[in-house]
């Protein structure tokens, strides 16, 4: 009995800190860091200001977590897996596929990470520099192996992750344009499945890659 209570209990913290991380997304994602509030968040994830503070003691620290946590997610999702049993096309084709997916689901936390990387990264550049850099240069490796064997046509890796993340993220960061210029409420599910066709299709035409 003694060893499933601290389970459950960490389950449950888990639970309410996914809640609240993804209510100050859309929080900040709205009113930027300056025009939120701890009340504002509270209200959002339905849940009052002291259990607020109880998990997130001030806005500096949400903050810092909502950005972190999108950092956390975008390197779980998006590596490239040097799998023999796998060619360059599929590993790129799953990666920009995953890229679109985070646009759809974590469109306000894509915006906040836009915001703050705009104003130069203040809160994440260590961050960035320690937790995503050593996985870009691992995925740079892995590309650079793909052209030494022929497998995909001689590029400059680094700007084609720059060209994904750019083109993957503008249906998360600009999302209302997108809508205004196709006459959508709301993208749905068949408007990123077809971002994603067209971008895996331009990108591994490019690359002369081949599944």
């Amino acid at each position: 009995m003694n060893q499933v209570a601290p389970r459950k209990t960490s389950a449950n913290r888990a639970k309410v800190e996914a809640k609240i991380l993804r209510a100050a997304e859309k929080v900040f994602a709205q009113k930027g860091f300056s025009g939120s509030s701890m009340d504002a968040v509270a209200d959002q994830a339905g849940l009052s200001k002291q259990l607020l503070i109880y998990y997130f003691p001030s806005k500096e620290f949400l903050y810092h977590s909502v950005l972190r946590n999108m950092i956390d997610i975008w390197i779980e999702k998006m590596t490239f897996v040097d799998d023999p049993n796998a060619s360059p096309a599929e590993i790129i084709e799953a990666y920009i596929r995953q890229k679109i997916e985070l646009s759809r689901d974590y469109p306000n936390g894509s915006k906040v990470f836009a915001h703050e990387i705009i104003n130069g990264a203040p809160v994440l550049k260590d961050y960035l520099l320690d937790h995503l850099k050593p996985q870009f240069e691992k995925d740079i490796q892995l590309i650079n192996k793909w052209i030494e064997n022929g497998q995909i046509r001689p590029i400059d890796p680094e700007h084609l992750f720059f060209t994904i993340w750019a083109s993957t993220q503008t249906y998360a960061d600009f999302s209302t344009q997108i809508q205004l210029l196709l006459g959508k409420p709301k993208l749905d599910q068949k408007d990123f499945d077809r971002a994603s066709d067209f971008l895996c299709h331009f990108v591994l035409n490019a690359l002369g890659a081949q599944k």
